[in-house]
């Protein structure tokens, strides 16, 4: 039982802890988060039914722009590397229901370098050929730059999306 109940304490911790990195954002407002200026707008808005119930459907945008004089850099040391932290910003509506599989939030990530390679191989007829194929060199996020993405928030009918936005760096 002491067991449980220690445990539960130390995911609530974390979990009000992750929330207290985040702030609240609404339409049309821009903040600064760790040097990146997030702009999140409404772009439309439209009544649906979905399972018999009535819902709001917000199309959504959001934008993020590099402010600081910081660059963000991963560079790949090898092919095919696998990496996941290439996020910057995630915006979480919180009353999002998920429902037409749709949004709960959106994550804006680093812009990806591509590269590209060329290579030797034998084609099925044997003969030795060159080719060209893309690949994934860095990802990057420079002074300046600006990234965006769109989505779609489906909340209950007469609630406004509640946008909270945290960093990911």
């Amino acid at each position: 039982m002491k067991n449980s109940i220690l445990l539960f304490l130390f995911f609530a911790v974390i979990c009000f802890g992750n929330s207290l990195n985040a702030q609240k954002i609404t339409d049309g407002q821009t903040i600064d988060v760790n040097g990146m200026s997030v702009t999140f707008n409404i772009t439309n808005k439209e009544s649906i039914e979905a399972g018999g119930k009535p819902y709001d459907r917000y199309k959504v945008s959001a934008t993020v722009k590099n402010t600081s004089d910081k660059s963000y850099n991963i560079r790949l040391s090898s092919y095919p590397q696998i990496v996941t932290n290439i996020g910057l910003v995630e915006l979480d509506c919180i009353n999002a229901t998920g429902a037409k599989l749709t949004s709960k939030k959106i994550e804006l990530k680093m812009k990806a370098q591509m590269i590209n390679v060329t290579y030797s191989a034998y084609d099925k007829s044997g003969k030795f050929t060159n080719g060209i194929i893309p690949v994934t060199g860095s990802y990057y996020f420079d002074a300046g730059d600006t990234i965006s993405d769109n989505a779609i928030f489906i909340v209950p009918q007469g609630q406004a999306p509640d946008v909270s936005v945290r960093s990911l760096k």
